[in-house]
C-alpha cells in the first residue's frame, strides 16, 4: 500500500492555483486548519498568488483576531467569499461591505448539507429552509453588497412546493483537519470536538476532480487506527501536513479537554445563574416553558442562561441540550469552544444534526433576538455596515416545534434594578430592539404563521406573541410602566387583548421559583 506525502506546509500552499474554489473546515475556534491556511496566506504575501480564489465554508472560522477564514482577508488573494457566518472573521467582512470581494451569506446548515450534495453530484441542495428570508432570491438572494451579481440560489416549485435550490459548484481544493493520519492516509477526528463536515467536504473534493489536504497533530503507523474513529479515508487524500506549533489547539486559547471529545466525564461543578440580573430574569422566563423530555436548542448569550436557570430550579434533566456542530446532550460550551459541548453523549456529523433540525426535531429553540419589526421578524445577520451572518439561525428558528426569541428590550447601556418582586428602569438603552421594519430577515413572520409555528418574544419587562394579525403584548413586568418603559420604546404600537398579563412574581424574588413539578 502506497504512502501517503507528507508535505511542508509551504508544499501545501503550492498545490493551490490562481482562481480556485477552497473549501476549509471548521467551527470557529474548534478543527481550523490553522498550519495549511497561514501557509497559504503567506504565500500570497510573499508571491502575490494564488489570487482571485472563491472560499466556501459552512460555520464561523475565526476569533477575530486574524486567525481563521481572515486569513484570506487580502486584497486580490480573493474575489468571492461564501460562508454561513461572518462574525468571527472581521477582515472578510470589511472587504465585502468596501465592495472589494464578493460575498454571500447562506444558512449554515444548508451549506453542510450542500457539500454532502456536491459529493454525490447531484444539482444542488434543495430545501425550504431559508424562503421568506434574505436569502430567499425574491430578497437579496443570500448577496452582501453591490458587486455581487450571480444568483446562487433559485426559487423552483415541486409539486406546487416553493422551495429553494441551492446550487452545486465543483470543490478544487479541500483544507481540513484532524487528528491522527496513519502512513497511508486514514484520517482520524478523536481529539476534536466535532466531526463536523470532513467526510462530505473531502468526498466533494475528490468527486470534484479536487486535492484534499488535512493538517494533522500526528501521523502513526499504518494499520494502527481505529477503523470506527476514521472519518477521511486514504482514498479522499491528496496530502498531510503535520501542524506547526501553536496551530493545533483544539479551540482556539484553550488547552485540551478530554471531556469535550466524550473520551472522559468532567464534574459539571456549579452552573447555577446566582446573580440577580437582567439577563437571569429572561433566561427565568423562558425556563417557565421547558416541558419534561424536550430536545432544546439554545443560542449564545442571554440563551445560556436558561441551561443555569433550568439546573438552579433542578430541571436541567427535562432537556436535552443540542448543539448545530454535532454535540447531543452534556453542556454547550461558549466563546471560542463554542460548537463544543462537556461530556457530551453523541458527537454527529453537522449536516446529520442539521437534516434532524430542518425536519422539526427540536422541540424548543432559545435564541438571540437583536431586532425584531410589527411583523413578527427577526434581524440577528446585518446591522448597518456590520454583517454577523445567519450562521444556523435560519435552519434552527425556522423548523423548531415552538421558538423563543430572548434578549433585553433596548440596547446599549441598558441598567436595571430589580428589588422587591419588581424591576425598576435605571437607564434606558440607546437604541431601541422593537423597530418598525428588521434592517434584514434572518427569521421570518410570514413564514411562521404560514406553517402555524408558535414563536414568543422574551425580555426583562415584557414578553410578546406572534398571530395571524401580529405581535401582541401578553406579558408585562411588575414595576414597570407600561407607557414609559414599553410602548414609547418601541417605534410600533404592539396589539393587545386589554390589559397585559403580570410576569410571574417568582422571577423576580432573590429565591427559588420552584418550578419543579408545576
Amino acid at each position: 500500500m502506497k504512502h501517503i506525502p507528507v508535505l511542508t506546509p509551504k508544499q501545501a500552499a503550492d498545490l493551490v492555483q490562481n482562481n480556485q474554489i477552497i473549501v476549509t473546515g471548521g467551527f470557529v475556534g474548534s478543527c481550523c486548519p490553522e498550519t495549511l491556511t497561514k501557509a497559504l496566506e503567506k504565500r500570497f504575501l510573499e508571491t502575490g498568488e494564488p489570487k482571485n480564489l472563491t472560499l466556501i465554508y459552512a460555520a464561523a472560522q475565526g476569533n477575530r483576531d486574524g486567525s481563521g477564514a481572515d486569513h484570506f482577508a487580502h486584497e486580490g488573494m480573493v474575489k468571492r467569499v461564501i460562508g454561513g457566518h461572518w462574525n468571527m472573521v472581521p477582515q472578510l467582512g470589511t472587504m465585502v461591505i468596501d465592495n472589494k470581494i464578493e460575498g454571500y451569506n447562506l444558512p449554515q446548515g444548508t451549506i453542510s448539507q450542500l457539500f454532502r450534495d456536491i459529493a454525490g453530484n447531484r444539482v444542488g441542495t434543495i430545501t425550504h429552509v431559508g424562503l421568506n428570508t434574505f436569502v430567499d432570491p425574491r430578497n437579496q438572494g443570500g448577496k452582501l453588497n453591490e458587486i455581487t451579481k450571480d444568483d446562487i440560489v433559485e426559487l423552483i416549485d415541486i409539486n406546487g412546493q416553493e422551495k429553494l435550490l441551492y446550487k452545486a459548484f465543483p470543490v478544487h481544493v479541500a483544507l481540513l483537519r484532524g487528528s491522527y493520519a496513519d502512513e497511508y492516509g486514514n484520517v482520524t477526528v478523536e481529539n476534536e470536538v466535532a466531526s463536523l463536515e470532513a467526510t462530505s467536504i473531502a468526498q466533494a473534493a475528490k468527486n470534484s476532480g479536487g486535492k484534499v489536504v488535512v493538517q494533522v497533530e500526528k501521523i502513526v503507523k499504518g494499520g494502527t487506527l481505529d477503523p470506527r474513529l476514521v472519518k477521511i479515508p486514504r482514498i479522499y487524500v491528496d496530502a498531510v501536513v503535520v501542524a506547526e506549533e501553536g496551530d493545533h489547539q483544539q479551540c482556539f486559547g484553550h488547552p485540551f479537554d478530554a471531556s469535550l471529545t466524550g473520551a472522559t466525564q468532567s464534574p459539571l461543578g456549579d452552573t447555577k445563574a446566582d446573580c440577580m440580573c437582567t439577563k437571569k430574569i429572561i433566561g427565568r422566563r423562558a425556563a417557565l416553558e421547558l416541558m419534561e423530555d424536550s430536545v432544546v436548542n439554545l443560542g449564545i448569550g442571554i440563551p445560556e442562561y436558561i441551561s443555569r436557570v433550568a439546573n438552579e430550579e433542578g430541571i436541567g434533566d427535562y432537556m436535552t441540550l443540542t448543539v448545530e456542530a454535532g454535540p447531543i446532550g452534556g453542556v454547550p460550551q461558549g466563546g471560542s469552544q463554542f460548537g463544543a459541548a462537556l461530556n457530551p453523549e453523541c458527537i454527529l456529523d453537522q449536516a446529520y444534526q442539521f437534516d434532524f433540525y430542518d425536519g422539526g426535531g427540536v422541540d424548543l429553540a432559545f435564541l438571540g433576538l437583536a431586532q425584531a419589526d410589527e411583523k413578527g421578524n427577526i434581524n440577528v445577520s446585518k446591522f448597518g455596515p456590520r454583517i454577523a451572518g445567519c450562521g444556523g439561525f435560519i435552519n434552527i428558528t425556522q423548523n423548531a416545534k415552538k421558538v423563543y426569541f430572548c434578549g433585553t428590550f433596548t440596547a446599549g447601556g441598558l441598567k436595571t434594578e430589580i428589588k422587591d418582586g419588581k424591576i425598576k428602569i435605571i437607564q434606558e438603552g440607546k437604541s431601541k430592539k422593537f423597530i418598525t421594519e428588521a434592517e434584514q430577515i434572518t427569521f421570518s413572520g410570514d413564514y411562521a404563521n404560514k406553517t402555524g409555528q408558535p414563536v414568543m418574544y422574551i425580555t426583562e419587562r415584557a414578553v410578546f406573541e406572534l398571530r395571524k394579525d401580529g405581535v401582541y403584548l401578553i406579558e408585562i413586568a411588575p414595576g414597570i410602566d407600561l407607557q414609559k418603559d414599553v410602548l414609547d420604546q418601541m417605534d410600533f404600537a404592539p396589539k393587545m387583548d386589554g390589559e397585559p398579563a403580570l410576569m410571574d412574581w417568582r422571577i423576580f424574588r432573590d429565591e427559588l421559583m420552584g418550578i419543579k413539578g408545576n
